[in-house]
């Protein structure tokens, strides 16, 4: 593929709801665009888009792909984004690459969640958007509907492009372009044939919306409009042209992926209205602070933005770069803005859905990979030394929902740990930690289905098995009632023996754990105070019910006595020991739960149902905050252990709309039937 200037690019995210047809509506542009000799299909598993082993499989997108074609003189870097909720991450990386957002919904379901999502990311990009209403050739179909549930959502913006003529059955018989004033119809090849402009019942009042649309971009054909005068085809192309670039009208194209039908139509917009690469400026941050703008130019600074990672124990790492200003070629070296560090440049390629094209240089407004930069992860800066550009990063999800992970096989813990490692490097959505205190590798996700992928993946690509489970809860064990017991250590085994003797008062504490004491009259000498604390610390790490630190606890030493020759350290230490394990059983330990501050964040009609759930939960509702963007705050504090399945819960009652965050709070005591539960457990794990 020859290079390509800014002004002859076109970057465009497909995203939508899942299922409504991005990958196929990919593989009819590729296909028309002579860039694949065949049509793949989804349900086939040989398209282009969906070349990852686990999209084979699984017949659906779980990761961003690009693949760029040429038509009609210019270069379109189609980059498809995943449309289940699970990946949603796939949809900020593709809209964070491209000057506009094409989303796709399907002419059988029409406006859904995934869709506004994909919307109302685009438009916290800035990006412009287009919609494709995709299956128009399906049985029980009706575009019209989807129009008029677009129009009645996104107000006056919407302007329709490409639209279906259909017969007295309901059937597709030609597509009509309103820009152009020019129709086709399909026949069984399904190539286009010109025909004569179509009369049908919509056209008026669709191309009175058309008009009214373009005329909010340019004041003379506002005026034009308003006197009730005929736009002509050069008008309506030119009020389109800047009504997108200021992103001010939101076109829609009928089209079917499956055939290929009116694909073509799309395709020609896409070249000719869509915004190019050449007109987009972005914000960055030098490395003194200052807030620059970067304009597509080749030749300017340097400065591209690392979108996509993939990590592969074969291939290595692949690095998707949206090049802003400058250009990157081999001799360029590969500084990261983010660590202050360069490192030799890899080899250049433009990717085409899992193949790679090598290329001596991707240029402004252009993109594609890099192999082997071992520094860089998504969201990274790749930038000219001299200026350490920083850009915008790509908006990571929040991880949602959290899984111990176990081993199939003993021993392959550090294995699965790398495994994991990288996999979160090629996924940022996903998070890893080793939790010290349960002893357990936690991998967090946005759903079971992500972390299903991610478990498949350590098998395939790590050839390391391993299974999912709740994670363990950090319970905390305390005292309610003050307690006074004396800790004895006699040993004597020929020679030196070992003598410790303490009296310690234990006492409920708003804090962790204080040591305090109050001897009078060296019954027990200052060298050990020290030896007292260290055992009692040691013992509090494990409590008497179930195993759990314990909190909560002052131990004050007030008597005890020693003797001359046989005291030590270590005597004193484990006296205290024992004066913990005689003492805590009779100051009323209870186990303490973890408590977590939730913010859910969730649509008007459901707000009942998340009320109702939060107090199947044991929550309580502390407030409601209506937002910016329409939807209601929830905030409640939980108990942390049963927030397991909250995730699936609020995508289920929310159609996808809704999400949440949760931070520890506080410990509370658990009611007497959870402790039972926690304190059981404990025995059997034993």
């Amino acid at each position: 593929m020859k290079q390509y200037n800014a002004k002859d690019i076109r970057n465009i995210a497909l995203t939508g709801h899942g299922s409504s047809g991005k990958t196929t509506l990919a593989e009819a542009m590729l296909y028309i665009a002579k860039a694949t000799d065949r049509l793949g299909k989804v349900t086939d598993g040989n398209t282009v888009t969906d070349s990852d082993a686990e999209e084979k499989k699984r017949k659906v997108s779980v990761s961003t792909a690009v693949a760029p074609f040429e038509y009609e003189g210019k270069k379109v870097n189609i980059v498809d984004a995943p449309g289940l909720f699970d990946f949603e991450c796939g949809m900020y990386e593709a809209i964070r690459s491209s000057k506009t957002t094409l989303i796709v919904l399907s002419a059988n379901s029409g406006l859904s969640v995934g869709s506004e999502k994909a919307f109302k990311a685009a438009k916290a990009r800035g990006t412009g958007r287009a919609f494709a209403v995709t299956k128009c050739e399906r049985d029980n179909t009706d575009f019209y509907k989807v129009f008029n549930q677009l129009k009645e959502k996104y107000g006056t913006k919407i302007c329709p492009a490409v639209v279906p003529v259909y017969d007295g059955d309901n059937n597709v018989i030609s597509y009509a372009n309103l820009i152009t004033h020019k129709a086709v119809k399909y026949g069984a090849d399904n190539k286009p044939v010109a025909i004569d402009f179509p009369e049908f019942d919509q056209y008026e009042e669709l191309m009175e919306i058309l008009k009214e649309a373009v005329a909010s971009a340019d004041d003379e054909l506002m005026e034009k409009f308003f006197e009730g005068e005929e736009f002509t085809t050069d008008e309506i192309r030119k009020g389109l042209r800047a009504a997108m670039l200021d992103d001010s009208v939101y076109p829609v194209y009928a089209c079917d992926g499956l055939t290929t039908r009116a694909v073509d139509m799309l395709m020609t917009s896409i070249v000719n209205f869509f915004p190019a690469a050449d007109t987009s400026v972005e914000k960055a941050t030098d490395k003194d602070g200052n807030e620059v703008e970067l304009k597509c130019d080749e030749n300017g600074p340097l400065a591209a933005i690392v979108f996509k990672t993939i990590a592969d124990p074969f291939v290595g790492k692949l690095s998707f770069f949206k090049v802003v200003s400058g250009k990157i070629t081999p001799e360029v070296p590969a500084y990261n803005s983010r660590t202050g560090e360069s490192e030799r440049m890899g080899k250049l390629v433009y990717m085409h859905g899992a193949k790679q094209e090598d290329t001596k240089c991707i240029p402004a407004g252009d993109i594609g990979a890099v192999t082997k930069l071992d520094s860089f992860v998504t969201g990274d800066t790749l930038s000219d030394p001299a200026k350490g550009y920083v850009l915008e990063g790509v908006n990571i999800p929040t991880p949602l929902i959290s899984r111990a992970v176990k081993v199939v096989k003993k021993g392959d813990e550090a294995k699965a740990s790398g495994a994991i490692q990288r996999i979160c490097e090629e996924d940022p959505a996903l998070s890893f930690e080793n939790n010290a205190e349960t002893h357990e590798m936690i991998i967090s996700g946005l759903g079971d289905q992500h972390l299903d992928v991610a478990v498949s993946k350590m098998k395939s690509k790590f050839g390391v098995e391993v299974t999912l489970a709740i994670p363990k809860v950090a319970y905390r064990e305390t005292i309610t009632k003050p307690v006074s017991v004396q800790g004895k250590h006699k040993k004597q085994s020929g020679g030196s023996g070992q003598y410790g003797d303490v009296w310690i008062e234990f006492t409920p504490f708003e804090g962790d754990f204080e040591f305090a004491e109050r001897v009078v009259g060296g019954s027990v000498p200052k060298q050990y105070f020290p030896a007292v604390e260290k055992g009692l610390a040691e013992s509090m790490k494990k409590g008497v019910l179930a195993g759990y630190p314990m909190v909560g606890v002052k131990a004050t030493l007030y008597d005890g006595s020693y003797h001359s020759v046989d005291s030590n350290e270590m005597a004193f230490k484990t006296a205290a020991s024992l004066a913990f394990k005689n003492g805590i059983p009779q100051a009323a330990p209870v186990i303490l739960e973890p408590i977590g501050e939730v913010k859910a964040y969730v649509n008007d009609d459901v707000m009942g149902d998340i009320i109702g759930d939060f107090n199947k939960r044991r929550g309580r509702v502390l407030g409601m905050n209506p937002t910016e963007d329409g939807m209601q705050e929830v905030l409640a504090e939980v108990p942390m252990a049963e927030m397991g399945d909250f995730s699936t819960i609020l995508r289920q009652l929310t159609q996808g709309r809704g999400w949440y965050t949760m931070e520890f709070a506080r410990y509370e005591r658990a009611i007497p039937a959870v402790a039972e539960k926690v304190i059981a457990a404990a025995k059997e794990e034993e």
